[in-house]
């Protein structure tokens, strides 16, 4: 039998309150705890607190504060990856950020979402599905980005877009929902 870990990182419902997987986001919450109440000039102390949090990161990257998460380790971020201000990932599945993206202020990266059924719903099920984030990304303020989409690499997320659908290589989207604009030419 599957444990609600397995269920989760599978994409299939799962009991978010399973003992556990709440050990692991309490874990979490103390690490952000400590990290977003470090002094600015405590760069060493930062970076180890988020090596240990974080899957995976590159030599080079910064997450300002305030940050919040879920557990942490689905999230891997590239090199020179920066995350300005506010920004939240409910890393619930796998959240893959590659390498030299910007994210600005206030962007959201959400892998988690609940049953249309109400019922199923008020059970307390979820469900999750990752979030892919490829080379050379520029993500605009107050992005909200939802569970099983990909970015390709060179694209630009306008500002205050909502981005629910895979969004291509080498364009400018942007709204609510996000579209392409057009094509970003060499």
């Amino acid at each position: 039998m599957k444990t609600e870990k397995e269920k989760m990182l599978g994409g299939e419902l799962y009991n978010a309150m399973d003992p556990v997987l709440y050990a692991e986001r309490i874990r979490a919450k103390e690490l952000l705890y400590d990290y977003n109440h470090t002094r600015p000039s405590e760069k060493e102390i930062r970076e180890r607190i988020l090596r240990e949090l974080l899957g995976g990161t590159g030599n080079d990257f910064l997450i300002e504060q305030p940050f919040n998460c879920d557990y942490g380790y689905n999230i891997r971020v590239g090199e020179n990856f920066y995350a300005n201000v506010g920004c939240t990932i409910l890393d619930v599945a796998p959240v893959t950020i590659g390498d030299n993206v910007m994210l600005a202020p206030n962007v959201n990266i959400y892998t988690a979402g609940h049953p249309l059924d109400a019922e199923i719903r008020n059970s307390g099920l979820e469900y999750a599905y990752p979030v892919n984030i490829g080379n050379n990304v520029w993500i605009g303020g107050n992005v909200t980005i939802v569970p099983g989409v990909t970015i390709g690499a060179n694209t630009v997320i306008g500002a205050g877009s909502v981005v629910t659908k895979d969004i291509p290589a080498n364009v400018v989207a942007v709204g609510n929902p996000c579209q392409v604009v057009r094509e970003i030419l060499k």
